[in-house]
């Protein structure tokens, strides 16, 4: 009997993967002091979207890609966080939806460190095995 299936491995893990062979730094997680360049997969809202219920669970599963570069001159940064998502989206996993990308932004983190920052929307079909 194969192992049951899981979001965190067959899904995040693998869009991980996928984008870190563009940035350095991927994570689960907005970290307090991430390391620049960096990508982090988060949930969406909603995060879960059942399509179907029963012998086999099939949801819509929403992510929020946040992209993270150093905030150096205007045009520098700007250059650098296009360049950073134009390279993640050349490297999503086929099956992915990818939605729209918010402008960057100015973020000071919860450290105190400060961040060019913007959001990629994806989203992607998972079912459950067992």
């Amino acid at each position: 009997m194969s192992p049951a299936s899981s979001i965190a491995v067959n899904v995040r893990g693998t869009l991980k993967t996928a984008i870190s062979s563009v940035a350095a730094n991927v994570y689960d997680y907005v970290p307090e002091a991430p390391s620049v360049p960096f990508a982090a997969v988060v949930p969406d809202v909603p995060y879960l979207e059942p399509n179907l219920i029963g012998t086999s669970t099939r949801v819509k599963i929403n992510f929020r890609l946040t992209v993270g570069v150093a905030p150096y001159s205007n045009a520098a940064s700007l250059d650098n966080i296009e360049r950073l998502i134009m390279s993640i989206l050349a490297v999503i996993p086929s099956g992915y939806t990818v939605g729209s990308v918010s402008n960057p932004v100015p973020m000071t983190l919860a450290s105190g460190s400060e961040i060019i920052a913007c959001e990629i929307q994806l989203s992607t079909q998972y079912t459950q095995t067992n």
